[in-house]
């Protein structure tokens, strides 16, 4: 993408009682979410979801895997009540942000989009076993700020880790391997080349806060990162 004036950008394709030991084993070395009962989630609230890889896997942030990514994507994005409405694309782990009808919905929805990321990652890698490190981590957004904060950090997660000097490139003035080029809420005039011949990967946002509330607080600008 580039702003109006600038050149188009290519888009890339024990029985009881407390005892050591004891409880449910991390996925991982480590845990990475805690196993806590989560939240309810009332429909008209979007969340932001994050789920990390396990180590010593490919990094997402690759052609292929990227077009393995969209295409899994385009499949689970609108289903049964789940919607996933925007994403960003790191190299050891997913952000999204989605809807769903309810906390039920929610867990079957972005289990349902692992499960199919997780397989198509496998074939493409041809290997087996699981792809994910850990149960993934969801915040939900109840405030018109607090979904624009999840845009802002969600689109320009590849911009921060650039600038921090993680091993992650942004040349362009958007990231490609986010969302982004099917963003409707950014201040500057946007262009995309080749576009038109990508599957869209995400659907339409249905609540009130992702379609209309955050912008109460102003358009995003593609020159925004995320504190």
């Amino acid at each position: 993408m580039a702003t109006s004036g600038t050149p188009l950008l290519p888009f890339r394709n024990s029985h009881g009682g407390h005892r050591a030991g004891a409880g449910r084993k991390p996925k991982g070395d480590r845990a990475g979410v805690p196993h806590d009962t989560r939240a309810a989630l009332a429909a008209r609230f979007p969340a932001h979801v994050t789920v990390k890889l396990r180590e010593h896997l490919p990094p997402l942030r690759r052609r292929d895997a990227y077009a393995t990514l969209r295409a899994a994507f385009a499949a689970g994005c609108d289903r049964n009540g789940f919607r996933l409405i925007h994403y960003a694309v790191l190299n050891d782990h997913l952000h999204f942000v989605v809807e769903a009808t309810g906390r039920t919905t929610l867990s079957r929805g972005v289990q349902g989009l692992l499960v199919r990321i997780a397989r198509a990652l496998n074939r493409l890698w041809s290997r087996r076993g699981r792809v994910f490190a850990d149960r993934y981590h969801d915040h939900i957004l109840r405030s018109p700020r607090e979904v624009r904060n999840a845009l802002r950090y969600v689109l320009g997660n590849g911009k921060k880790h650039a600038a921090e000097g993680r091993a992650v490139n942004v040349p362009q003035v958007i990231d490609t391997y986010t969302s982004a080029p099917w963003f409707d809420g950014f201040r500057e005039s946007i262009v995309v080349r080749g576009l038109e011949a990508v599957v869209r990967p995400v659907t339409d946002a249905h609540t009130w806060l992702l379609t209309i509330g955050w912008r109460r607080h102003g358009l995003l600008s593609v020159a925004e990162h995320p504190a």
